[in-house]
């Protein structure tokens, strides 16, 4: 805004062009001076007028920044007020979820029960009713053939309850036992009546619709895990090879630390080489499939002895038909696995050596689960050494007893 001594001073610098303009009639002194007065009092009422608009804005802007200033603080507030009904509401969805999977679990159990039907049929031995399931907390399977009779009955000396016993442990601690072994290429020949008559004076065995054979291991465990699950509700499921020691009650807590999870897949996790020279113990024909020569196998329990939970039981059971079947059955087992959501418990107690090994762990309060030597992928002459191995590396005659699930 210009002052009154300045506009007067401008208006004097232009009189003389304004003077030339008027064709050298000079303007009347009044005439000078009433153009200033005016001049002033207009460049006044333009100053007031954007002085107020200005005034008018920054009102504005801090009206605005007091109200969002204030929703904030109610927000915050109402957050504050609000956090513990959200963090129940966070609880209630988190146990909503909980009883939904258990609500899958169970529907999945019903399915594979129906699914495997095709693989029981209604007369086979020692397989139970399919309509209704007996509960357990662990199913083990000891995989065995026609000819390890010897072997079948050394356990039975040691660590694998006879008559009574075995009834009483499945009443009392919902642990089962029993030989898995399917038929021969000649169903009802002499092979498959030997173990008729030897389970019908042990009562100890389960019979698979399967064709037994060393190169058939991956089908015989596909299988066996399908079949259980359609005769046992059980929390989890074991396969143990017949030449390994196990402790019961070292086994059974080990697995209840587990029961409250899904998906769990339990034993010594290993790495090893994919053998492709032909002829070779474990060769694998389909090494192509691992990438290049040289390359190893992804992580899977070793197949002496592993555990796999319900889930798992059930969904080897339902996708029977399209799991495939490598050469070796612990990696067939790891594969079925691969892409899924599982635990994988590399356990290094299921694994321990013969004496000394396991007698030192015994000793120190470590007790093993599962012993065997890994030169023979089991207890090198197990006939002759079972009853060895129980005495040095056993866990108390009591231990499985004495166990609370």
């Amino acid at each position: 805004m210009f002052s009154m001594r300045e506009f007067v001073k401008a208006v004097s610098e232009r009189q003389p062009q304004l003077e030339k303009k008027a064709r050298g009639k000079p303007l009347p002194g009044r005439a000078v001076l009433s153009l200033c007065v005016a001049g002033f009092f207009i460049a006044l009422l333009f100053s007031n007028r954007t002085g107020l608009a200005i005034m008018s804005k920054g009102k504005n802007s801090h009206a605005k920044v007091s109200i969002l200033a204030h929703d904030h603080e109610h927000k915050r507030r109402l957050g504050e007020d609000n956090q513990r009904d959200v963090m129940d509401e966070v609880t209630k969805t988190h146990q909503a979820i909980q009883s939904l999977d258990k609500s899958i679990s169970s529907l999945e159990m019903e399915l594979a029960v129906a699914r495997t039907s095709k693989y029981t049929g209604p007369g086979s031995p020692s397989m139970g009713s399919t309509k209704g399931l007996q509960n357990a907390f662990v199913v083990i399977g000891i995989n065995t053939g026609f000819s390890s009779k010897k072997r079948r009955d050394s356990l039975r000396e040691t660590w694998v309850p006879r008559g009574a016993k075995l009834k009483r442990l499945e009443k009392e601690k919902g642990i089962v036992i029993r030989f898995v072994i399917g038929h021969s290429g000649i169903p009802g020949g002499a092979l498959d009546r030997a173990i008729d008559a030897e389970d019908a004076e042990t009562k100890d065995f389960f019979r698979l619709d399967h064709v037994e054979g060393y190169n058939e291991l991956s089908s015989k465990t596909r299988i066996y895990f399908s079949t259980a699950v359609s005769v046992w509700n059980a929390d989890f499921y074991v396969k143990v090879d017949d030449d390994v020691h196990v402790n019961l009650g070292m086994l059974a807590s080990k697995l209840a630390k587990y029961k409250a999870k899904q998906r769990v897949y339990m034993g010594c996790m290993k790495s090893g080489p994919v053998l492709f020279q032909k002829g070779v113990k474990y060769h694998e024909p389909e090494f192509w499939k691992f990438g290049e020569e040289g390359n190893k196998y992804f992580r899977h329990a070793t197949g002496q002895i592993y555990a796999i939970s319900k889930d798992l039981a059930a969904y080897i059971s339902i996708n029977a038909p399209i799991l495939h079947r490598y050469a070796n059955e612990d990696v067939s087992l790891g594969s079925w696995f691969i892409g899924l959501e599982v635990e994988h418990v590399d356990d290094r107690s299921m694994c321990c050596g013969t004496p000394p090994d396991c007698e030192w762990k015994t000793q120190a309060g470590n007790v093993c689960v599962a012993s065997f030597d890994w030169s023979c992928s089991g207890i090198c002459k197990s006939v002759e050494r079972m009853k060895d191995v129980h005495n040095s590396c056993g866990e108390a005659g009591g231990a499985v007893w004495n166990l609370v699930l």
